[in-house]
Parts: C-alpha cells; structure tokens; sequence
C-alpha cells in the first residue's frame, strides 16, 4: 500500500511587506499576514524600532496599525522617531495609528485587579473603529515580568495570542533578550507560539558595533537562513542580504582602454568593462597613478567614474596626482568623476556597504574604484572586508559595473600577496607593480598576473611615472 500523501496544489502563504528595504527580501516577500511575529534582541538591537517601521510603513500606505506600549510612554515614542522625520502625530489625526500606553501599575497586579482581558477590551473597540491590519506589542515582556508566574504568564498570552488569531489580525511582539542569549529563555513557549521568530543582536567587534539580523524560523514559508547585518540609518532600518545564492552577473563587455596604449597591448587590448581588477603593490609603487590614469580616460569618454577613497582626501589626491600629469579637478567639477573619501574605522561594515550601495544607485557609474582595499580591514576584522569587498564586487557586476580594487602589499614579493584579502579568485585580471633597487635608484615593473578571456603579456616590463604621466616598456 503506497504512503506517499495526496498531492495538492503550492499555494504560497498570505504575507505584508514591512517595507524595510532588504528584510522582504530575507522574509521571501513579508511577515505572516494574519500570524504573530516574534521580535527578540537585546537592548539596542532595534527590535523596538523594526516593529514601529512595520507599523509605520502600512500606516503611511493608508493600512491602519495599532502600536500597544508596555514600556515607554507615547509622547517618548513620538519625540523619538522625530529625528527619522517619521511624524506619528499626522497619521494618528488621519485615523491610520493608534498609540495605546499600555503600561501596567504593578499595585494593580500584585493585588489581582489586573487582566489582561482589560486591554483586550480597549484593543477590540481599536479594531473595530480603525480595521487595522496590523497591532504591535512592543516590550510585551514587562507585562509577563510584573505576574512573577509562570503559570499565569503563559495563560495571559495564550489568551491574547487566540484573541489576535480569531481576529485574523497580523501581530508583532517585541521580547528582550539577554545579549549573551538572544533567544528569552524565560518566554521560550513564545517561540513555539510565533509562526515566525526573528533574532536580533547588536556586538561589537575590534571596538567597531554591528548590528545582526537571523529569521530563526518560519512556519509555511522559505526565508533567508543566515546572518544579516543591518544598521539604523536617517531613514530607519536598512538589512542589506545577499538576495540569490546564484552568480547573476552580466557576461564582460568589450575592452575599455586603460588609458595607457602599451598597457592596453599587455592586456590583450585593454580592461573587460564590468569586470573586476586587482591592481597590487607596495607602498609608491605607481597603483594609485595607474587607477587614476584610468580614471582620466574613461572620463574623457565622457564615461562616469566612482572612486571610493580610504587612503587620502579629495583635495590631496586631485594635488599628488598633478605631479604625473594627470589633471582630475576638471572631470570632478564635470560631475564625471565623483570622489568619495571615508575613514575606514569611523563606522562598521554595514555603514559603508551601504553608502557604497546608494551611491551605485544615485549616481550609475561605468566604473569604480576602491582605493585600498587593504585599508578595509580597520572597518573591524578581515572578514568584515571580505564581506564588504565581496558585495561590493557583486553589485558591480550585476550592473556591469566594472570595478577597480587597489590592493597595497607589505613586502617586495607582491606575487605572493595579490590575494586582496583572499577575493583574487573571483577577480578577473591582477596587475602587480613592484619596486627594485638598481644603481642607487629604484627601478618599477609590472606584470599581468592574470586577463581571463585574454592572450596577455606574461611577463615584467619596466616602467617610469613622469610627469606626462607613466611610460611603459614592452620590448
């Protein structure tokens, strides 16, 4: 007798957008419409602040919401979300928020004259005025923390969780956790309870803070099943995932001169736009020049160029750069070429991912330069810059955007170190510059490590920077 189930046909389960740019993307789409979310994380996580942008986000689309408090007061909350330019106050006169203060008296509950069935009564009038589509419980914790039962916590929210589902009303609850245990041990039935759970953290690593978001689970629906780093920004939160666990890149464009004609022989006829390029060496070895030369060129094109700067400063770099020739303040002030300068250290990963990111959106670059990648690693740890190296990359490639990775090496032997914190696999042509001592002078040579896709030089060749820029010999 065969076991195999009754086929039936995939019907993809109800979900609301949060409209927090990249979580929908992690949720497949949203959170569970008609269903309770958890939210734990511990204290500055953003957990509190994930939730009142759900809320917001379907207030302002003319979807009502209800946002109960359990902790701070309303006029806080309002005052609070002013410095994102969320104005609470208008979307309560327009009858699409309502902000219940939800404290509790703890007299009320020692002495047994509190119920939950009080609030519920308050929630059902709610309901029925505003329809709202989705309710908030932010901090539902420090209800349960006042009982000081076990047995009673559990039956107040079970009471509220059969309340919400025979509403069919979309629910989130904020939960703290300890930050060495981001699951609520204490509520841990809540995780059962919630058809999906997400874990928020916030920690800090080589003194640089970062902010961590994991879906632990999600009944009826796939979902993103890493680690996500989201940081809160002007506008709110951002969650910045790797969206596809497939390589959707563009295929190499045509070849795009280097600016340099002996260059772009060794080259095989030049860069593949919107690839990547790794171009390392010691400290004045000519990477910096080289990129910049590109740089000029494209512009002269009238291409438009990105150049992302963690060494040095717009104006120092417009000046060091005259001394090869190179002339870049007349493309900056054309708006072709747009340098941004940053101190790695200053922020995480996630703050400079995303500006990276933005800026791609806003200004649409043909190409990019990171200037150095090295430098990267002061955003926290080797593995941080990995990650933002690796998306950085992905991102252009999926714009055909081709991007320039400078890379400065500690020792002579630059051959063994055009790793670029371990992303030459997935780069497409290495360049290595190095230095030699010959006759009390020091002599620079490159070499085409690699041009996948093309017949290149496989060889050193010497060359100079001069002030009409650098001169390269082939022979």
């Amino acid at each position: 007798m065969s076991t195999t189930a009754p086929r039936a046909k995939k019907r993809e389960l109800a979900k609301i957008q949060t409209g927090i740019v990249g979580l929908d993307d992690v949720l497949r789409g949203g959170l569970p419409a008609g269903r309770m979310t958890l939210l734990c994380g511990g204290p500055g996580s953003g957990k509190s602040l994930i939730a009142l942008q759900c809320a917001l986000h379907g207030a302002t689309a003319g979807t009502p919401a209800i946002l109960a408090l359990f902790e701070e007061r309303a006029t806080a909350v309002r005052q609070n979300v002013l410095s994102l330019g969320w104005d609470m106050r208008s979307l309560e006169r327009n009858k699409s928020l309502f902000l219940l203060d939800a404290r509790v008296n703890p007299e009320a509950v020692i002495s047994g004259d509190f119920s939950i069935q009080g609030l519920l009564a308050i929630l059902d009038q709610q309901v029925k005025a505003l329809r709202p589509r989705l309710i908030v419980f932010d901090a539902v914790d420090t209800l349960l923390h006042l009982y000081n039962d076990p047995a009673r916590e559990r039956h107040e929210l079970n009471a509220l969780h059969e309340w919400l589902l025979d509403r069919g009303v979309t629910a989130i609850m904020t939960v703290k956790a300890d930050a060495q245990e981001p699951s609520p041990s204490r509520y841990s039935f809540l995780d059962f309870m919630a058809d999906c759970v997400i874990q928020v953290d916030q920690r800090v690593t080589v003194q640089v803070t970062t902010r961590r978001l994991r879906v632990v689970k999600y009944r009826g629906s796939g979902y993103g099943r890493n680690e996500y780093p989201f940081i809160i920004g002007e506008n709110g939160i951002v969650v910045i995932p790797i969206t596809s666990s497939t390589l959707q890149h563009r295929p190499p464009g045509a070849a795009v001169s280097s600016g340099q004609v002996q260059l772009d022989g060794l080259l095989g006829g030049g860069y593949k736009r919107g690839t990547g390029i790794l171009i390392v060496g010691t400290a004045g070895a000519g990477k910096t020049t080289l990129a910049c030369l590109f740089a000029e060129a494209a512009c002269a094109r009238s291409e438009r160029v990105l150049y992302l700067n963690f060494e040095e400063s717009l104006e120092s770099m417009v000046s060091n750069m005259r001394s090869a020739g190179l002339l870049l303040q007349r493309p900056v002030d054309s708006k072709r070429l747009v340098i941004q300068s940053w101190l790695p250290e200053a922020t995480g990963v996630e703050e400079h991912l995303l500006r990276a990111l933005d800026a791609l959106d806003e200004f649409h670059p043909d190409h990019l330069i990171v200037d150095a990648i090295s430098a990267c690693e002061r955003m926290g740890t080797k593995h941080a810059a990995f990650e933002y190296l690796m998306r950085v990359l992905d991102a252009c490639k999926r714009r055909g955007i081709t991007c320039i990775y400078i890379n400065q090496a500690t020792s002579a032997d630059v051959v063994s170190e055009i790793s670029g914190i371990g992303i030459s696999s997935i780069i497409d042509t290495v360049i290595a510059l190095r230095q030699l001592p010959v006759d009390e002078e020091i002599a620079r040579q490159l070499i085409v490590m690699k041009s996948r896709g093309t017949k290149h030089s496989e060889q050193f060749h010497d060359f100079q920077i001069t002030e009409r820029g650098i001169t390269l010999a082939t022979a």
